[in-house]
């Protein structure tokens, strides 16, 4: 008799979270937040809106947001959140001043990118790229910005310091990214248009207000691609998610998947944050080539993407992918030195690396802090012993991952 699926219901997706809580509060009106996910990085969120000025109650799981007229928010504590750090950037600059810090971890991330398109507009400059970072409000007028490096964080810091700005502000993107921040901005009445030029997508903002927007959070599809590998893994286990995110800017490990092997289904029940089920059964992979536009689309899933190519058969070639290098840590140097100390030949490059599969044996592997890559190879302890030096850091998007990671575990070893 075949084997039931077994059933994860994955966390609420951390990039909307940021953005729901964000964004409504710098709204006018009351928002109804559902979903939301309750970890590190989005409560760190939390607390510097509060901070700001904005009000927030819980009724049960639902999550009251009442937007409010800023005021200075003192020294803002943003963690491990890169996310919390460039949005606040970009909201701050034309609305109300604060002192960004962060942990050891962020405090070493790169924040040029969006200090540089911020000083252009018109606000202080920075002595340095690091935290902590000082930002009072300053007049802001619109800029037409056309980047060679595309990143969801710089754009959406751009698009908020817009709102803010005198004047149309625009960022054309050379590939397209995540777009929830559109997808919210719109849906509060942003004056925001996109489109097509031959540099890529060109989305433009004029200032205006926001009107508080209710928001259904899907699960987080980062988080339920530990799990779609889990089972491509194990041939012969299936898992099933619901109600996952399937934005189809953030579906590309979905589509990788498929191309290696594993068997994929997909029921999507819509919305403006499309969601659905998905389901994945296990089977023999291959190893496949990630490049170009296609990365944008799963630059948080390749660590787990790394995972499935390491138990593929063939060669795994990843390219295009600078940007894991600034993420919690080098994700590239991280994944390869992983990869080897379980037993499989990697090989770092500049911009990816390359995965030759089919000979994990198991180790003991070092995280450097970064939850991403501590998931990832804890998944590979479902196929090979592994060992993760250090597991804190998940707190910050899963923190339950490791009991759910347990009960599957329990699950394969029983044969239910």
């Amino acid at each position: 008799m075949p084997r039931a699926p077994h059933r994860i219901v994955v966390p609420g997706d951390k990039s909307i979270s940021h953005r729901a809580v964000l964004f409504n509060a710098m709204g006018e009106g009351q928002a109804r937040v559902t979903g939301l996910l309750r970890a590190e990085d989005v409560h760190r969120t939390l607390i510097g809106v509060q901070q700001l000025g904005a009000q927030l109650r819980w009724e049960g799981d639902v999550l009251v947001v009442a937007g409010a007229p800023w005021h200075h928010g003192g020294v803002i504590e943003c963690g491990n959140s890169g996310t919390t750090a460039r949005l606040l950037l970009g909201a701050l600059a034309p609305r109300a001043g604060a002192r960004l810090v962060g942990d050891a971890s962020l405090s070493r991330r790169p924040m040029r990118r969006v200090l540089d398109l911020l000083e252009r507009m018109g606000a202080a400059p920075q002595a340095h790229a690091t935290l902590p970072l000082e930002v009072q409000a300053a007049e802001l007028h619109g800029l037409d910005h056309v980047a060679v490096v595309a990143s969801a964080q710089v754009k959406s810091a751009m698009l908020l310091a817009g709102l803010g700005a005198e004047g149309e502000t625009a960022y054309t993107e050379p590939v397209s990214t995540r777009d929830h921040t559109e997808r919210l901005l719109r849906a509060m009445g942003a004056r925001l248009s996109s489109t097509m030029t031959p540099a890529g997508a060109r989305l433009s903002v004029r200032r205006g207000p926001l009107s508080a927007c209710d928001v259904r959070v899907p699960g987080d599809v980062s988080s339920a691609t530990f799990w779609m590998v889990a089972a491509a893994i194990r041939e012969g286990l299936e898992v099933e998610l619901p109600d996952v995110g399937l934005n189809p800017t953030r579906t590309a490990a979905l589509d990788v998947l498929q191309r290696m092997g594993a068997e994929l289904r997909v029921e999507d029940a819509g919305g403006v944050e499309p969601m659905g089920v998905v389901r994945v059964r296990g089977r023999g992979l291959r190893g496949t080539t990630i490049s170009g536009a296609e990365v944008p689309r799963l630059i948080d899933e390749l660590p787990a993407i790394a995972v499935a190519a390491a138990f593929a058969e063939g060669e795994t070639v990843v390219s295009d992918a600078a940007e894991l290098r600034v993420k919690e840590s080098d994700r590239i140097e991280a994944i390869v030195g992983g990869l080897r100390s379980i037993g499989v030949e990697a090989e770092a490059r500049p911009d990816g690396f390359v995965v030759n599969g089919g000979g994990a044996r198991g180790g003991e592997v070092a995280t450097h802090g970064d939850h991403r890559i501590a998931m990832a190879f804890s998944v590979a302890g479902l196929c090979v012993p592994v060992r993760v030096s250090e597991i804190s850091s998940v707190q910050t998007s899963y923190p339950a991952f490791f009991p759910e990671l347990e009960r599957l575990r329990a699950s394969i070893l029983s044969g239910a």
